[in-house]
């Protein structure tokens, strides 16, 4: 009786659900007796809010289920629920609530909701404390969003959403801010919201008073959006010279040690230029998108000066103002005489906070400013009482700072420092000579002359413009190994023309220029005048267009101008080639200020360490002995084995060992031999003629 009591229609909700959604008309009565019983529970609960009831949970969820399927009898189900919802929000059982909710977002799922209104209906439950419910909206309110920007960009949703989103970043209630900048950073980073204005409505959860927020906000500044990509693909781009094209132009000639090392030099710089020339590849768009950046810098700047935050915090807004700064070039000239403060070596996180000191430098900070930075660094950092890597850090840190503003190092600091390339810790030798290597091709006449190097056309030219000036041209550097163009058709392509009635005479020689004749006109260039450069470059920019190819033959030049000597110049002097190949990017890493040439020593407890561990990895190759019960007590031969010494230093067997002649030895392992072989031969069967033999 109770199985055909179960399958009574108006008592059975999920049958009566099932049977609804396969033929909804023939079910109406039923539907509408199940829907006037939701209303009368719907006055009680009214009655009580705050009281759990399972009924209304059920009848509510099944009504969601079948919405769809009578459209015009609920159409005021979703209102009412959002009512319910938004009334004793704060009161509600949390499982009636989790089902109100449930049952909205299987509503907005079958379109038969608005979803403006609901998100932010949704977005006020987020001052709920329930964790579980936090976590669904959540989910819900990013799906939604992205699924409603799925094939266009819905800007009219987007607009509504993002001014609500702004007025919940200050609301009172953290919990609920703190969820509305997930959500957007959330967006953000699925390029659904990736637009300024979230951006700018994110900037202003950078100044909230509530930590969790603050800390959420300087991350999503601070991170990545593309990992930086490997350099792998630098042989496969097409425009410019290629390593092909060096190492068929190298390998022409007599094969020579010297045409080797010029090789592997033009393979460096072709690297080089390549870095240079790539397309730059924006990680932090977000600090792109900020409308007025000094405005911001400069608020949070001063936030950071009267904060009280954990040191922790402090570093994290200091690293956003050096990147403010560096990426758009911003004027905050307090921002340094306020890091100098922390630059000493024996400061918590002194490395970062170097790395933000020169992420903060850039050409227009003015050069009295910087350099009183960089000489704070230099008398803290590079002495002779500090350690080496303390040294090499300093060093490393006026490198990259002079990298990014030149005017940054005076020229007694730099000969000075660079002194140290002779020093008997080896990173602090390296150090020195990358800093030598970085003004080689910056301004080589702030070094001394021993300093130089071997001296290159590009060297020669290199000149660190004044504080402010430009360094424009009107013509492009090395056009002037092109030729003009002509008014009438070139010989080539006359001696290359044929006739109709000349088809059957054979091959027409073609004339084509080869490596050496380019090389002959690189030559010729090499011995003019600089002004003359100059004149034939800007005649050659304004009368042609330039294709790929030329193009390609000025990069070839350029980069001989690194490699090949200058004219009148026979120094036999080497240039010290630095390990230091990378480009500066748009941020820097820890790496280049950590930069340690010589790995350093490990320490006791490191090394230990170690050897334990290579220890443990030895039990797996050792032959395991496992016994058929693992309860069973060791054999007498075992226990004598495991045995303490001292228990059977004076046992007869040890004694006698001692006492036993070489002689004696040969003769019992002799015997121990013909016996191991005579048991292992009866176990194999054999006869006791063979006993006799081993007897004779």
């Amino acid at each position: 009786m109770s199985a055909r009591s179960n399958n009574k229609l108006p008592g059975n909700l999920p049958q009566l659900q099932n049977l609804i959604k396969r033929d909804p008309h023939s079910y109406t009565e039923e539907f509408l007796q199940q829907y006037n019983h939701y209303l009368s529970n719907v006055r009680i609960f009214k009655l009580q809010p705050d009281k759990p009831s399972k009924e209304l949970s059920e009848l509510v969820m099944f009504l969601a289920q079948v919405a769809h399927c009578y459209p015009e009898e609920l159409s005021n189900f979703a209102q009412e629920l959002k009512e319910l919802l938004f009334s004793h929000h704060t009161i509600l059982n949390s499982d009636l609530r989790m089902t109100f909710c449930k049952a909205l977002i299987l509503l907005r799922n079958k379109s038969l909701l608005n979803p403006t209104s609901l998100l932010e209906l949704f977005f006020e439950l987020l001052r709920c404390q329930d964790k579980l419910l936090r976590k669904t909206l959540y989910l819900h309110i990013v799906t939604d969003i992205k699924n409603i920007n799925a094939k266009h960009k819905n800007n009219k949703v987007n607009t509504v959403l993002q001014n609500f989103m702004y007025t919940m970043l200050r609301d009172s209630n953290p919990i609920a801010a703190k969820m509305s900048l997930d959500v957007m950073i959330e967006l953000y980073k699925r390029n659904i919201w990736n637009d300024a204005k979230t951006v700018n409505v994110i900037t202003t959860a950078c100044f909230s008073k509530v930590t969790k927020i603050l800390v959420g906000a300087l991350k999503f500044f601070l991170g990545k959006d593309i990992d930086e990509k490997n350099d792998s693909d630098l042989d496969s781009e097409d425009e410019g010279p290629t390593m092909r094209d060096l190492t068929v132009k190298f390998s022409t000639g007599k094969k020579s040690s010297k045409n080797k090392k010029k090789l592997e030099k033009a393979l460096k710089v072709l690297k080089k230029h390549k870095k240079k020339k790539k397309a730059e590849v924006f990680n932090f768009s977000a600090i792109h998108l900020i409308h007025d950046p000094q405005g911001f810098a400069e608020k949070l700047f001063k936030e950071l000066e009267g904060s009280k935050e954990r040191f922790e915090v402090k570093i994290m807004m200091m690293d956003l103002i050096s990147r403010l700064i560096g990426i758009h070039e911003l004027f905050l000239f307090n921002f340094y005489p306020f890091i100098q403060r922390f630059l000493q070596p024996h400061q918590r996180e002194v490395t970062k906070i170097l790395l933000y000191a020169a992420q903060a430098a850039h050409q227009l900070v003015p050069p009295e400013i910087v350099q009183t930075l960089v000489m704070t660094i230099a008398n803290n950092f590079v002495t002779d009482r500090n350690s080496g890597e303390v040294m090499t850090v300093g060093i490393n840190t006026i490198k990259e700072v002079s990298a990014r503003c030149p005017l940054a190092i005076t020229e007694d600091l730099l000969q000075d420092l660079s002194q140290y390339k002779t020093h008997k810790d080896k990173n602090v030798m390296m150090s020195a000579r990358c800093l030598i290597q970085l003004f080689r091709t910056m301004n080589p006449q702030m070094l001394l002359k021993k300093d130089r190097g071997k001296p290159t056309e590009a060297s020669m030219e290199a000149r660190i413009q004044e504080y402010g000036a430009l360094d424009s041209k009107d013509y492009i550097p090395g056009a002037e190994v092109l030729e003009e163009e002509r008014e009438e058709n070139d010989d080539g392509w006359e001696s290359a023309s044929i006739d109709e009635d000349d088809d059957d005479e054979g091959w027409i020689d073609v004339h084509h220029s080869s490596d050496e004749e380019q090389q002959k006109e690189v030559m010729e260039m090499k011995s003019m005048p600089t002004e003359e450069c100059k004149a034939k470059a800007a005649i050659v920019s304004a009368s042609r267009l330039l294709t790929q190819e030329d193009f390609k033959k000025i990069r070839l030049a350029q980069i001989a101008k690194e490699i090949d000597p200058a004219p009148s110049k026979s120094q036999k002097r080497t240039i010290e080639e630095s390990s230091d190949d990378e480009s500066t990017g748009e941020l820097l890493s820890l790496r280049n200020i950590e930069r340690l040439h010589k790995k350093p020593k490990s320490d006791k407890e490191t090394r230990l360490a170690t050897a334990m561990a290579g220890k443990s990895e030895r039990s797996e190759f050792v032959r395991k002995r496992t016994k058929l019960n693992p309860f069973a007590s060791t054999t007498n031969q075992d226990k004598r084995k495991n045995k303490n010494f001292m228990m059977m230093r004076y046992s007869r067997n040890v004694r006698s060992k001692g006492k036993r002649s070489f002689r004696d030895k040969q003769v019992i392992n002799d015997l121990r031999c013909y016996y191991k072989q005579m048991l292992r031969t009866l176990a194999k069967g054999g006869s006791i003629f063979q006993r006799k033999r081993w007897n004779e």
